[in-house]
């Protein structure tokens, strides 16, 4: 599970996980109950990934606390975003996992962030994300360029959700043809849409997708039309990632810039200004946990990919996704209507 891993990556985690003593009480956790703040509904990969550290993060504290997920979803996850940075206790205790457009989402303008993506605390990546959009096997789209064919309906999961704003940028910017139907929760029920027939694709994660959807890609009832990524995935050579896309320099810009979202993946943060005693033991019980070996079983078990970053890592990608150029921010704000 984690071949994905670098040799140097590894052995960064490795000297960043000690054995974590116990902290006196001025540090420690206390005991106290945690929560998991989860973005979306039941059933898909932050779902999946939240509960699953919500199941062994607790481990690896001092106090060996319990932490209770909690499913928030809506607003394509900006309103658990904004409950972690806003309502939730700076003391380390709630966690949260949202959508890797946390920090464009700012970027880009979205009224609905109530946050600032570089202020909350990082404590470590599970994966990166390999977001892909699908379409069904009877749509007249069958290839990219089919897009600028035919209309095609799209599941939107929520304003700050990929699946509605990168199709609402490449009809803008390349002349494409979706359709947006809003109201889906997340993923899970935009593919059940797709089975009803009232869709005819959605975005979604390719590792779902395959674990939890493998007789669709077994039996070719989807094809992959293009990536969430800033280059194309080796598995999937044929589709291309948003970092090929755009005719004009704002338009690579912004393509570049939702593209870089798979660096951030299924990550894991707490409240802004957490104590740094705290905020250090976080980071380190989660590198413990990434490397534990009964934790890489479960996830394994689940079909839950692993390509572990530190929170420090994290930090960092945020920052330089946060910097983007004044003129690709107005345009996007144009498209989008902010």
């Amino acid at each position: 599970m984690l071949s994905k891993l670098s040799g140097a990556v590894l052995i960064a985690l490795m000297a960043a996980c000690p054995a974590i003593a116990q902290e006196d009480a001025a540090s420690s956790f206390n005991k106290k109950p945690m929560t998991m703040i989860i973005g979306n509904t039941a059933g898909g990969t932050y779902d999946l990934y939240g509960r699953l550290v919500a199941r062994f993060l607790g481990k690896f504290i001092p106090g060996n606390p319990a932490i209770v997920p909690e499913n928030m979803p809506g607003a394509g996850t900006i309103r658990a975003a904004n409950h972690v940075y806003n309502v939730a206790p700076r003391d380390g205790t709630v966690l949260g996992i949202v959508a890797e457009t946390v920090a464009v989402e700012q970027a880009v303008g979205n009224a609905a962030v109530r946050y600032d993506a570089a202020n909350f605390t990082w404590v470590g990546r599970l994966v990166s994300s390999a977001g892909v959009h699908i379409i069904w096997s009877k749509s007249k789209v069958q290839s990219f360029e089919d897009l600028k064919r035919y209309e095609v309906m799209t599941a939107g999961t929520g304003a700050g959700n990929v699946a509605e704003t990168v199709p609402m940028l490449m009809n803008a910017l390349l002349g494409t043809k979706f359709k947006l139907v809003r109201g889906y929760p997340s993923a899970t029920e935009a593919m059940l849409a797709i089975e009803r027939g009232e869709v005819e694709g959605t975005a979604v994660n390719w590792t779902s997708m395959r674990t939890g959807r493998a007789d669709w890609v077994r039996d070719q009832k989807i094809r992959v039309l293009f990536q969430y990524l800033g280059a194309r995935n080796p598995k999937l050579p044929d589709a291309p990632a948003l970092g090929e896309l755009g005719d004009t320099e704002e338009a690579q810009q912004l393509f570049r810039l939702y593209g870089s979202m798979g660096d951030i993946g299924r990550s894991i943060f707490a409240a802004p200004g957490v104590p740094q005693a705290r905020a250090k033991i976080l980071r380190e019980a989660f590198n413990a946990m990434i490397l534990n070996p009964e934790f890489i079983s479960e996830a394994n078990g689940l079909g839950a990919e692993l390509e572990p970053a530190t929170g420090e890592e994290l930090q960092s990608w945020i920052t330089r996704t946060l910097q983007v150029p004044p003129s690709a921010v107005e345009k996007a704000k144009t498209i989008f209507a902010r």
